[in-house]
């Protein structure tokens, strides 16, 4: 008979062929060396500097090629990068016994699915992920969700759906994924408002995750309010959101928006940027600052204030960006502002007494928190919002123990 499924070396060229890895790596090669060609040219400021003939429109669009070519260098390593990456990533598959599997495909067979290729995958983290094909044999309705718990039970780890999975199992074969769940779980809330002589808010703001285990929130403020602020910020949420779903560094993501915000040449583009990504394994916290306000994270009443003071983007061909790591513990919050909130402030007792104010905040619910913040910055600036204001607030806790 046939055996379902397979250990060690064979399991891994299964899942990633080794022909396959030498193709990746080989593109990665050849697009370093299309970046390299790239940024030769950077050789050449030096003579467009010594030439005196030059005219001076002559000399600002070569100038201007120089840069763009600089910048396709930057874009071109970040996609080798995520390929080398994605080719040298660790796997260990976890073998299981013939026995084991029969027991697994007797329990599947009960509920009427048929299953096959049910593969165990220690990541590069050290986290279980599972790939298994299965098709429903008796019509019944069965989610994919009510099979990772079963699977959870089955190999005794707690896992949870991946990627696109289909909601219900078919009648056709289909592979479904599922990672080990993660020890956090957060819940989010956001409260807004529009510039008094405004229709449209300048800020924009996305929360989504990225990969499994991870929650990113990113708040963006376009320069100044409307029409154009509102284009700007949604450029760089949206665009900052593809590039990160896709595998780009956040580096690299940042810098590729910039691009696109600094070649508007006559019309301003300026918008920042503030990211937060949270480790939902392990509570580690990344924020990413690019000209934006103080970000928060509150622990019962003590407050921890997360600062930069660079300028936004689009000002710059390399845009200046601060990263701050943090650990979060069960029952943080992480406050989330634009600019418009600390403006409202400046009207009334001063933004340094907004540390207070989030401090002595009893409420635990994240969207009634961001209201409450919201409302008495309106109230501090009698009402007149001179500003687009957002406040975006994420609570994190713990996981119970089945």
């Amino acid at each position: 008979m046939k055996k379902n499924v397979t250990n060690g070396k064979d399991s891994f060229e299964s899942i990633l062929p080794e022909y396959g890895r030498r193709k990746l790596l080989t593109y990665a090669d050849s697009i370093r060396e299309l970046a390299d060609s790239f940024m030769e040219t950077k050789n050449e400021s030096d003579c467009i500097e010594n030439d005196f003939q030059e005219t001076r429109n002559d000399y600002i669009w070569r100038r201007k090629l120089l840069e763009n070519k600089s910048l396709m260098a930057e874009h071109l390593q970040g996609m080798a990068q995520i390929m080398a990456s994605v080719a040298d990533e660790a796997r260990h598959c976890e073998p299981i016994g013939e026995r084991r599997f029969r027991q697994i495909a007797h329990a599947f067979k009960e509920i009427g699915v048929q299953i096959k290729n049910l593969y165990l995958i220690e990541n590069e983290l050290g986290r279980m992920e599972v790939s298994i094909s299965m098709k429903n044999i008796k019509k019944n309705t069965l989610s994919s969700e009510e099979i990772g718990d079963l699977l959870s039970v089955l190999l005794n780890i707690r896992l949870v759906c991946a990627g696109d999975n289909p909601f219900f199992v078919a009648d056709e074969w289909k592979t479904f994924y599922y990672v080990e769940e993660a020890g956090y779980h957060v819940l989010t809330g956001v409260a807004a408002a529009v510039k008094e002589t405004e229709k449209i808010s300048g800020d924009n703001y996305a929360f989504f995750e990225t990969g499994a285990g991870n929650e990113t929130a990113i708040l963006s403020d376009g320069m100044g309010s409307g029409e154009k602020a509102c284009a700007d910020s949604t450029m760089v949420v949206e665009l900052m959101q593809k590039f990160l779903e896709a595998g780009f560094q956040i580096e690299t993501a940042i810098q590729m928006i910039n691009s696109s915000l600094v070649s508007g040449e006559e019309n301003a583009n300026m918008s920042t940027l503030d990211l937060c990504s949270i480790d939902l394994y392990s509570g580690e916290c990344r924020f990413v600052k690019v000209g934006s306000s103080s970000s928060y994270i509150k622990r019962q009443h003590l407050v921890d204030r997360i600062s930069a003071g660079n300028l936004p983007m689009g000002i710059f061909q390399k845009p200046d960006m601060e990263i701050i790591s943090r650990k979060l513990m069960d029952g943080d919050y992480v406050i989330m502002l634009s600019d418009g909130i600390l403006d409202a402030l400046s009207q009334g007792i001063g933004e340094e007494m907004l540390t207070e104010i989030i401090g002595g905040s009893d409420l635990e619910n994240p969207g009634e928190m961001a209201n409450s913040i919201l409302n008495f910055c309106i109230h501090q600036c009698r009402g007149h919002i001179r500003d687009d204001m957002t406040v975006m607030v994420i609570g994190i806790w713990k996981k119970e123990e089945d």
